[in-house]
């Protein structure tokens, strides 16, 4: 699976060198940079996942760079790092394009969870944008907006419920690829928890049941990652 790759821009050597290895072990690519003039050179050589910017570089501050950025990423994630908590700073990181802001210091795990949740509201807001409605699952026709299951041939039709179709075509955009446990459940039931990730579980065995329909089609599980639908 590729990793996510991130650029890191931050000025102040150890801490550079702290996030890096930190972001490294918890399985992200990392591209560190140590001012903004190096950020604006090398950021179009590589397609990024997501930005962390210190505010405070040498050469060009993370606002300039962020607003360059932006002028040739409209979507792409960026997080802030600063030392200062000033309100007209904070409004500034977001007028610049921020996703989300970090006052230092600030713990590893902090902003750990800070990166997944900046990358799971992008990753919904593309899959909302996919304009896709109809999906071939091997020799099944899944129909998102009549949320049907059909084969003709074979007289197949089966109606789904709106969560089952909402899951499905998930699973279906991320066809032979691992979909996340917890971004479908941000996507799908809106709140990552124990209750709902059961409730998933459930819809999952249903969609397998249906699925059989095909026998060259399965939805894996994926053992602390998610799920795969394989067709």
């Amino acid at each position: 699976m590729k990793k996510t790759q991130i650029l890191l821009a931050e000025d102040e050597e150890h801490m550079g060198e702290l996030l890096r290895e930190y972001l490294v072990l918890k399985n992200y690519q990392v591209d560190w940079y140590q001012d903004g003039e190096q950020v604006s050179k090398y950021f179009s050589s590589k397609k990024y996942d997501l930005c962390i910017l210190d505010v405070m570089m040498p050469k060009k501050d993370g606002f300039t760079v962020a607003k360059e950025i932006r002028q040739k990423n409209t979507y792409i994630p960026i997080i802030f790092l600063t030392a200062k908590s000033i309100h007209d700073d904070v409004m500034e990181g977001f007028a610049s394009g921020a996703d989300d802001y970090i006052t230092k210091p600030f713990s590893l795990e902090e902003l750990l969870l800070r990166i997944e949740a900046v990358l799971r509201r992008t990753r919904i807001a593309q899959v909302d944008l996919t304009s896709e409605k109809l999906f071939c699952i091997g020799s099944l026709v899944f129909d998102f907006e009549k949320q049907s299951l059909a084969n003709g041939e074979k007289g197949i039709h089966i109606s789904l419920t709106g969560k089952e179709a909402e899951l499905l075509r998930l699973l279906c955009v991320y066809k032979n690829k691992v979909l996340d446990r917890n971004f479908a459940l941000s996507v799908v039931w809106k709140e990552e928890n124990y209750f709902n990730a059961r409730s998933m579980d459930v819809y999952i065995t249903k969609l397998r049941k249906y699925l059989r329909a095909d026998p060259s089609v399965a939805i894996i599980n994926e053992r602390g990652r998610g799920f795969k639908l394989v067709s």
